[in-house]
């Protein structure tokens, strides 16, 4: 019998990015070695960010999300975004649940300067080379 065309949605999902990424897929030991890398710059964070005003991108989801650009070749941060939208696969390596918003771009890119300026980013590449 023929399968129907369906385009309904559930009402509610109860799945998660974890189940629908492969255990063997190589983004899971990267995720591991850079969650390592992202524990000890606690601090570092803490500096560049004010106690008071709005919530900003997580600096830990920003450079998961800068590593994917590179990793996959996105072109530029607005088709990051728009893929952090559908793609499950990046929603779980940045650690975005499936129902949370994806960014501004211009949030994005102002968060990722402040990263650049404090020297963050080349702190962390320097702990993720050194790790076993």
């Amino acid at each position: 019998m023929r399968g129907y065309d369906d385009h309904g949605e559930a009402a509610f999902a109860y799945v998660s990015c974890e189940t629908r990424v492969p255990p063997d897929h190589p983004l899971r030991t990267i995720r591991a070695i850079v969650d390592e890398a992202l524990k000890g710059l606690s601090r570092e964070f803490d500096v560049l960010y004010a106690a008071t005003g709005r919530p900003s991108v997580p600096p830990e989801k920003l450079l998961r999300a800068l590593l994917l650009q590179a990793f996959y070749s996105v072109r530029s941060e607005r088709q990051l975004m728009e893929q952090l939208g559908y793609n499950l696969l990046f929603r779980w390596f940045v650690g975005l649940a499936i129902d949370a918003p994806v960014w501004d771009v211009t949030v994005f890119t102002k968060n990722r300067e402040r990263l650049l300026r404090g020297e963050i980013s080349a702190k962390f590449m320097d702990r993720v080379l050194n790790l076993p």
